[in-house]
């Protein structure tokens, strides 16, 4: 107890650190960009436009309206792998500043996917904005979002803590994961519906295996459904997410120590 009340107040105390590496993070990203901030919002705007053309007219996949029930997915999977992906390079990325003053090496990984999480807060907005130009019906329950964005985050700093140690001793973990990333949107039904069509293991490996699996029918349920998610994918979000980040922390501050030596 004494020691999480330690990390929170260390937590506490570079919160501004934190926040000024939040903003140097989103600057950065839409550093000369025209329309900035707005490409939150045009970028899942383009992409679903995109899966609804190959989709619904080349493919000729019927579900009902799919620009919604894509972007419910995507905008969480978009997060996940954003997020993951920049605090695995957090680490090694700072290695200058980190031989220099001291620092708590896990702000940056941190402030990596709470960066990735304002973005994917701003893109809602396009959420918003399809919704209103499809016709779906704003129910109640889209009021909870903010559990399932907790949740997903939590997830994500677990992961990213793990990732981020991996990083420093491993570098083709970078390699790997993006196959894994690749893989890991294929075996979540974004694009398309877990029906009858799939054999019964694959069910069994998307919802008993599958962490964003959780995050995502939650958020469809609130979104797209209009109805409260199920007590075993509400549970099961958190109790993913709270493993996740005890092993991603357990993990890094273990090996944070010998980082000096790899960086």
């Amino acid at each position: 107890m004494d020691l999480l009340k330690y990390r929170f107040k260390t937590l506490f105390k570079y919160k501004d650190l934190i926040r000024a590496l939040v903003s140097r993070d989103l600057k950065l990203k839409y550093r000369r960009s025209f329309l900035g901030y707005i490409w939150s919002v045009l970028n899942p705007l383009l992409t679903m436009m995109v899966y609804t053309i190959v989709f619904t007219h080349l493919l000729g996949k019927k579900i009902e309206n799919y620009p919604v029930y894509l972007l419910t997915g995507r905008m969480l999977y978009d997060f996940l792998k954003t997020s993951t992906t920049s605090a695995m390079k957090s680490v090694v990325s700072n290695s200058s500043l980190l031989r220099k003053v001291y620092v708590p090496k896990y702000i940056f990984t941190l402030a990596k996917v709470t960066s990735c999480m304002v973005d994917m807060v701003l893109s809602l907005g396009a959420l918003a904005i399809v919704m209103v130009v499809t016709g779906a019906k704003f129910h109640p329950h889209i009021l909870l979002i903010p559990l399932v964005i907790l949740q997903i985050y939590l997830f994500c700093c677990g992961l990213g803590f793990f990732l981020g140690q991996l990083d420093v001793f491993f570098r083709d973990i970078q390699h790997i994961y993006s196959a894994i990333m690749l893989a890991w949107l294929y075996f979540t039904p974004i694009i398309y519906e877990l029906d009858g069509r799939f054999p019964y293991w694959f069910h069994v490996v998307v919802k008993g295996f599958n962490p964003l699996y959780y995050y995502v029918a939650q958020f469809r349920d609130l979104v797209y459904y209009g109805r409260i998610p199920g007590p075993r994918v509400f549970w099961g979000g958190w109790v993913i997410a709270f493993i996740m980040l005890v092993i991603g922390a357990w993990s890094f501050q273990r090996s944070k120590d010998k980082f000096i030596f790899y960086i």
